[in-house]
C-alpha cells in the first residue's frame, strides 16, 4: 500500500499533467505538438486551374515550409464543392485533412438541400481571400452592357443563359439577388469550374458566365465583364461598374478560407491556425493572390466563424422568401 509521500507525489503528477495540458493550445507554444505525422491532404471542391485551386497550392506551399511537411492538393469537383466538404466532415480530424470553403456555397448548400455538411461540422482556420462575382460576356457577341442583357431578358425571359459554378455559389447568387430585383428570369446552366465557364463561353454556347473578377482578369481575352458585384470598384478593373453604381443593390463575392473537421484536438488547430496567420502576412503569399487580381482578406477562425453565423440567418431569410434552387 502506498505510503502518504507517494499519494502526494501521484497528485503533484497529476495537477502538472492539467497545466501541460492546457498550455499546448497556446499559439505560442503550439509547436511543440508532433505534427504533422503524415501528408496533409487538402481538399479542393472545384476542378484544376480555378481561383480556389490556385490559391490552395499557394498555401499548401507556404505551409510545408512552416511545418516541414507534405502538403498534397486533391481536387474534388462536383455539387457546387458540396462533395469535397462532406469528405472534410467524415474526415478523422487530427489535422491531416484541410477544406478549403467558398462563400457563400458554405452557407447556401445546406439551406436548399440535406446536404452531406453543415457549418457545425468545422472548425475555422481563417478566411484568407476575396474576389466579386462578375457578369461576363463575349466580347464579339450582341451584349455591350448589362443594360441591354435586362432589356432582352425582359423581352424574352429564359432565353439568355447564364452559366455559374454551381447552384448556392456566389456566382449564381448574384443571378438570384439580381433577378429578385429586377423581375427577369435568365437560363441557369452549371459547369464545374472556372476553366469550363471559360470554355463555354468562348465557344458560345452560353451568352454570359457568371465567374469571379480575378479569374476574368487573368485570362481576358475574348471577354467582356458587364459589372461586378463588389462593393466598389476594383483596382484591378476600374473601368468595371459594381452593380450597386448600376442601381442593383446586389453585393457579392468568393471569400476563399479553411477548415478542419469538428473533434481536431485543440492544440493541432492552435498550430495551423499559428501558421496559417503566418501565412497570412507573408508578402510572398499576398504577392502571389494579387498576381491573381484577389484581394488578401485575413479573417482569424472564431472571429470568421462568427460573422458566417450572422450571414448564415440573412441566406435562410431569403430562401424562405425566394428559394433560389431553380435558378
Amino acid at each position: 500500500m502506498p505510503g502518504p509521500g507517494s499519494v502526494q507525489s501521484s497528485r503533484r503528477r497529476l495537477l502538472l499533467g492539467a497545466a501541460i495540458v492546457p498550455a499546448l493550445v497556446k499559439p505560442g507554444i503550439a509547436q511543440t505538438v508532433r505534427f504533422p505525422e503524415r501528408p496533409i491532404e487538402i481538399i479542393v471542391g472545384f476542378t484544376a486551374g480555378g481561383g480556389t485551386d490556385l490559391d490552395a497550392r499557394s498555401y499548401g506551399r507556404a505551409l510545408e515550409q512552416r511545418l516541414g511537411g507534405t502538403v498534397v492538393i486533391s481536387n474534388r469537383p462536383g455539387a457546387g464543392g458540396e462533395l469535397a466538404l462532406g469528405a472534410v466532415a467524415r474526415a478523422r480530424p487530427d489535422g491531416h485533412t484541410i477544406g478549403t470553403t467558398n462563400f457563400p456555397g458554405l452557407l447556401t448548400i445546406p439551406i436548399e438541400r440535406q446536404a452531406q455538411f453543415k457549418l457545425a461540422d468545422f472548425v475555422p482556420l481563417a478566411n484568407l481571400v476575396t474576389d466579386p462575382s462578375a457578369i461576363t460576356a463575349h466580347a464579339d457577341g450582341p451584349y455591350r452592357t448589362l443594360a441591354e442583357v435586362i432589356e432582352k431578358a425582359r423581352a424574352a425571359p429564359e432565353t439568355i443563359t447564364y452559366a455559374s459554378p454551381g447552384i448556392g455559389s456566389d456566382d449564381h447568387m448574384q443571378l438570384v439577388l439580381l433577378q429578385n430585383l429586377t423581375g427577369i428570369r435568365l437560363s441557369h446552366v452549371v459547369y464545374q469550374g472556372d476553366p469550363q465557364l471559360r470554355t463555354a463561353l468562348l465557344g458560345r454556347q452560353v451568352d454570359l458566365i457568371g465567374l469571379n473578377l480575378g479569374a476574368v482578369t487573368a485570362t481576358p481575352e475574348k471577354m467582356r465583364m458587364l459589372a461586378q458585384a463588389g462593393a466598389a470598384r476594383s483596382r484591378f478593373q476600374p473601368e468595371v461598374p459594381t452593380l450597386i453604381q448600376l442601381g442593383y443593390p446586389v453585393q457579392m463575392a468568393s471569400e476563399r478560407g479553411l477548415v478542419l473537421p469538428a473533434g481536431t484536438p485543440p492544440a493541432i488547430v492552435a498550430r495551423l491556425r499559428e501558421a496559417t496567420a503566418d501565412i497570412a502576412k507573408d508578402p510572398e503569399f499576398i504577392r502571389q493572390l494579387e498576381s491573381r487580381f484577389t484581394v488578401p482578406l485575413y479573417e482569424e477562425g472564431e472571429a470568421w466563424f462568427d460573422r458566417l453565423r450572422r450571414e448564415e440567418a440573412k441566406f435562410k431569410d431569403i430562401w424562405a422568401k425566394t428559394p433560389w434552387k431553380q435558378g
